[in-house]
């Protein structure tokens, strides 16, 4: 019979996943046991996450990792261990998957758009290889900072892969921030190299005597003829990126590999409030993340994989890591959104990522095409989609009737092959995530994470069917939560423990560069990483995000509201294309701006006999505000909001909220600052309305 000790020995053995450590790892954990077979579990299996103490003999048992690997944090990729940076997964990509094709794009030199045409994992080596030797050309030296401003397309690529090669740090630079933002990135960061386009260009031009650490201007789809000369003076050259190419093939250097501690990348985080934070990031630090991603969802070498979302930002880039590490193919969009189904159903990919706020899209124009179809073709859906769904959460394969009759046709709309849909940036609503499952018959994967944790912190289980969480740990961290008694917030909660979300591990950023008053306020003392995100644990050890710590407010009466989940709430309103929740504390109730679905709008106008050609003028219609309030009341109180959670006002406007009105982040959340200033007339109009009609005495 086995002693306790024993049984903990072989607890703790079965969750280890195999590898070249796991002997020494048992003999370390073989030792703890024996030496203290009187003591609990080292620890408790949670299926997906393991919990254990923070300190080993007197700490809370509070840190969550995953059951994958609970002894031991791990860093690099399970079967390729050696790869410790970009450039070497890069160099085992080429090595593997040679003459495969790996980037592909629609638009042709002259500007048309066709089929897509693409490079190999060997030809991209080969241009890799040219520019980084053209950057060498050009004085670049190890460590310089390169700053890459236009938007996905293959050449992005192709730089960042030679910034890995010859150990320089690339720095994206959004397209859609202002100058005064680009312009203060690259003072900041002293950016030595830029790669624009000749639309990127223009506005470069507008402040390149500001900038004086830039020696060198790329321009990527441009001709050397019509391009800009300056001065001698001003020290700054002006070339294209296939005359940069030319030069670097005919002056090939020899690869300048960095070290996984070196910095491979600087990504600014525009945030919601001040200048932008430069988050350093390691080439350890984002092979760290991938392999913590291979580790969870499987990919191949068929697969193809649709590049949209901006590259600027984490999540993009780290697909991109995963993408070259396992040969998938990666087709680019045109460049614009709103071609961006035509180039789906073009390019046929499998994988799809994307941001709530598409899919939320998906799923409004799917469920109103139903609702419209007629009462024979609806009940057919409805039929269709609550077979499918229950078979599904029975761990059963859905009969393939359904698809031929019903989604089938829907799945085209992506074009027809997607088996992974990955969601990430903001909390999917587990409605929509469902309805995505059993339309489109894939995989969907809900992530959690941040630039400063080189993406993903923690990620939906394959094989795990239940929603409204976004998983476990990854392999690469540690996670805790940490009470939050303003809040009411703490890790003795019942049911479920919560608190302000703690990460620790090599995933985790080195700092804010040249901000070490910002980068002490966000670790602690042991070294955990303070997100400001509110989690709380579900059974499993899986992660829900249920509030945001620095967006909270409080309104007269005292109650503390969070906007972003009830924003999220009200997305799903078929009105609602965009929504912005106000409140403070010298009122009582919240108010809400409505950016509309037009097309929704003016059917439900056309509906009433109601004609109005402007659609601002639709906007400013009592009978549409009042409309849009009451559906909003509805899917409030299916999604049990609080009483003081709905908002009481509403105004509609026509036009959404975007980057370039200053409303939105590069990540599509709302700056809340800017929001409250722009719609500052509207907000004060309502709080007035809401103080008359409560001022008046109702009538019995």
């Amino acid at each position: 019979m086995e002693s306790p000790a024993q049984r903990r020995l072989t607890a703790i053995q079965s969750h280890l996943l195999p590898s070249s450590t796991a002997e020494e790892e048992g003999s370390v954990i073989r030792r703890y046991v024996t030496s203290s077979s009187s003591s609990p579990p080292f620890f408790v299996d949670q299926q997906y996450s393991v919990v254990l103490p923070e300190k080993l003999q007197t700490g809370k048992w509070n840190v969550y990792r995953s059951a994958r690997s609970p002894m031991k944090l791990l860093g690099r990729f399970e079967d390729n261990p050696e790869i410790g940076t970009l450039h070497e997964n890069f160099v085992h990509a080429v090595e593997t998957f040679r003459d495969y094709k790996y980037l592909g794009s629609r638009v042709r030199v002259d500007g048309t758009v066709g089929e897509y045409k693409w490079t190999t994992f060997g030809e991209v080596a080969t241009a890799r290889e040219a520019i980084g030797s053209g950057l060498r050309y050009y004085g670049m030296e190890q460590g310089a900072c390169v700053g890459l401003y236009f938007i996905n397309r293959p050449e992005w690529l192709v730089v960042d892969h030679a910034c890995a090669a010859y150990s320089y740090i690339s720095i994206p630079l959004y397209d859609t921030l202002g100058p005064d933002a680009v312009k203060f990135v690259v003072n900041h960061s002293g950016i030595k190299a830029i790669f624009c386009v000749p639309e990127t260009l223009n506005t470069l031009l507008t402040f390149i005597s500001l900038i004086p650490s830039v020696q060198v201007v790329v321009v990527v789809g441009g001709a050397d003829e019509h391009l800009p000369s300056l001065p001698s003076a001003s020290g700054v050259k002006f070339i294209s990126y296939l005359k940069l190419l030319g030069q670097g093939r005919r002056n090939l250097q020899p690869f300048c590999p960095p070290k996984p501690d070196d910095v491979a990348t600087i990504c600014y985080t525009s945030g919601t409030t001040g200048t932008p934070k430069g988050v350093v990031l390691s080439h350890g630090n984002l092979i760290a993340n991938a392999s913590s991603f291979c580790r969870k969802v499987k990919f191949y070498s068929s697969d193809i994989y649709i590049s949209y979302l901006p590259l600027a930002h984490i999540y993009e880039r780290s697909n991109q890591v995963i993408c070259a590490h396992n040969g998938v193919g990666v087709g680019f969009y045109q460049g614009d959104n709103l071609k961006l189904m035509d180039d789906l159903a073009v390019l046929r990919p499998t994988i799809f990522c994307s941001v709530p706020r598409l899919y939320n899209r998906i799923y409004a124009g799917i469920t109103n095409a139903v609702s419209t179809s007629g009462s024979l073709r609806e009940r057919l859906f409805r039929a269709a989609y609550n077979s499918k769904r229950q078979a599904i959460l029975n761990g059963r394969n859905p009969s393939p009737i359904w698809d031929k009759l019903v989604f089938n046709k829907i799945k085209e709309k992506l074009g027809g092959r997607v088996r992974i849909m990955g969601s990430g940036a903001s909390p999917l609503s587990p409605d929509v995530a469902d309805f995505l499952r059993v339309c489109f018959g894939c995989l969907i994967i809900e992530g959690y994470g941040m630039t400063e944790t080189s993406c993903i912190i923690t990620l939906m289980d394959v094989g795990d069917v239940s929603i409204g969480h976004v998983g476990s740990p990854c392999t690469g961290c540690e996670v805790k939560l940490v009470d939050v008694p303003e809040m009411n917030y703490t890790s003795e909660d019942d049911p479920y423990p919560r608190g302000e979300i703690c990460v620790r591990g090599p995933i985790v950023f080195q700092g804010y560069y040249k901000d070490e008053v910002q980068t002490r306020e966000v670790f602690d003392d042991d070294g955990w990483f303070h997100t400001g995100d509110i989690g709380l644990w579900l059974p499993g050890g899986r992660l829900k995000i249920i509030d945001r710590k620095k967006n909270i407010f409080k309104l007269a009466q005292g109650e503390y509201i969070a906007p972003e989940k009830i924003e999220n709430v009200y997305a799903k309103c078929k009105f609602v294309a965009q929504c912005f929740v106000y409140g403070d504390s010298f009122n009582s109730s919240l108010v809400a701006i409505v950016a509309v679905e037009p097309d929704v709008l003016r059917d439900w106008a056309a509906s009433q006999g109601i004609q109005h050609e402007d659609l601002g003028r639709l906007c400013n219609d009592p009978r549409a505000r009042n409309a849009v309030l009451a559906e909003m009341d509805n899917v409030g109180r299916e999604a049990q909001l609080r009483g003081f959670e709905f908002a009481k006002a509403v105004t509609l406007v026509p036009e959404p909220f975007t980057l370039e009105n200053g409303l939105l982040t590069p990540t599509f959340k709302i700056k809340r600052p800017q929001a409250k200033e722009y719609f500052a007339k509207a907000i004060s109009s309502m709080y007035a309305e809401l103080s008359i009609s409560e001022a008046t005495p109702s009538k019995i």
